[in-house]
């Protein structure tokens, strides 16, 4: 049992969650579903009865409320019984971060290897109103482009939507403007 903790807990080749996303992603085609999770969004309005605009279906919809429910406890899980060996990040970016200010060896002390801990505290205002500022936007982007990143690059991508690739797009714009220009004015704060 412990070899196959060790096992599963070293870091894996990307090709291996690629051929198991796929296997999903033509699973859920064949079964007439679409693989993404901000849809859960109104699952979760509809269950809380928060709103009538959304219906929910536990025989149409509630293979989405399980494959949520199992990201948590996986999540956890994964975070409690299988940490393996601290994730690296290349010398370039670690060194870019710092010129930031943004102390990578601080984040792997704290157990947050990839989470910058100078912006992200809960102690701080800047942490609170950081967090929650990008929450929201991610969710109100989520919902405007009508579905989230998972959906658009793998569903959407794999059925060779148009308004799929036009949403990746943005989001590859979003996250390099994020990266290049905010980012550094947020770290500096």
């Amino acid at each position: 049992m412990l070899m196959f903790i060790d096992f599963i807990s070293q870091p894996w080749h990307w090709a291996v969650s690629g051929l198991v996303i796929a296997v999903i992603t033509l699973g859920l085609a064949l079964a007439g579903q679409r693989f993404g999770v901000s849809s859960a969004y109104e699952n979760f309005c509809s269950i809380g009865g928060l709103s009538k605009q959304f219906s929910f279906s536990w025989q149409k919809d509630g293979w989405r409320m399980v494959f949520i429910g199992g990201s948590i406890l996986g999540g956890a899980l994964a975070a409690v019984a299988l940490q393996g060996p601290a994730p690296a990040i290349s010398e370039a970016t670690t060194a870019h971060l710092q010129e930031l200010g943004v102390s990578y060896d601080a984040a792997i002390e704290a157990g947050r290897a990839f989470i910058p801990v100078e912006i992200f505290r809960w102690d701080s205002l800047k942490g609170i109103a950081v967090a929650l500022l990008g929450g929201v936007l991610i969710g109100f982007g989520a919902r405007w482009a009508g579905g989230c990143t998972s959906g658009h690059a793998i569903t959407g991508m794999a059925q060779l939507q148009l308004p799929s690739l036009v949403t990746v797009i943005g989001f590859f714009i979003g996250g390099l403007l994020m990266t290049h220009l905010l980012f550094p004015i947020i770290a500096q704060l």
